[in-house]
């Protein structure tokens, strides 16, 4: 009988950061992420840009569940890594706001370094559809 591998370290802090987003705690993700994070958000509308701190980040994550009546949901498909510092953590991506509904696959390329995420750069699948959808 083969031997489970244990999960690489960032694999682990990226599946913990998912859990901790999908359950809304906020607080466990400041635990996680270093005080000079940056998340990156692609496309043109207002919730895109670069997220600077982690309050700032914070603040995005709170607004993205205010602005979706807390439908939005990110459902982790998969954890990559290279341990170098680097973690992708692919997911689909749902959401309800002002009638229109998103359903979009995406990856977060994670930088981290010791245990904590320094940078979040966010891919989208459809990044039209994203627009349309946060606009």
């Amino acid at each position: 009988m083969a031997k489970a591998m244990a999960e690489h370290p960032h694999a682990a802090l990226v599946r913990k950061g998912f859990e901790a987003f999908s359950r809304g705690d906020m607080d466990t993700l400041r635990e996680l992420i270093a005080g000079d994070a940056t998340h990156h958000v692609p496309g043109e509308h207002p919730l895109s840009g670069d997220f600077k701190g982690v309050n700032s980040m914070i603040e995005m994550y709170e607004r993205l569940g205010a602005e979706t009546n807390g439908t939005m949901r990110a459902e982790l498909i998969g954890v990559a890594v290279d341990g170098r510092g680097h973690a992708v953590g692919m997911s689909r991506f749902t959401a309800e706001r002002n009638g229109k509904r998103l359903d979009d696959t995406g990856a977060l390329i994670f930088r981290i370094v010791g245990d904590k995420v320094t940078d979040i750069d966010e891919c989208v699948e459809d990044i039209d559809k994203n627009n349309e959808f946060w606009s």
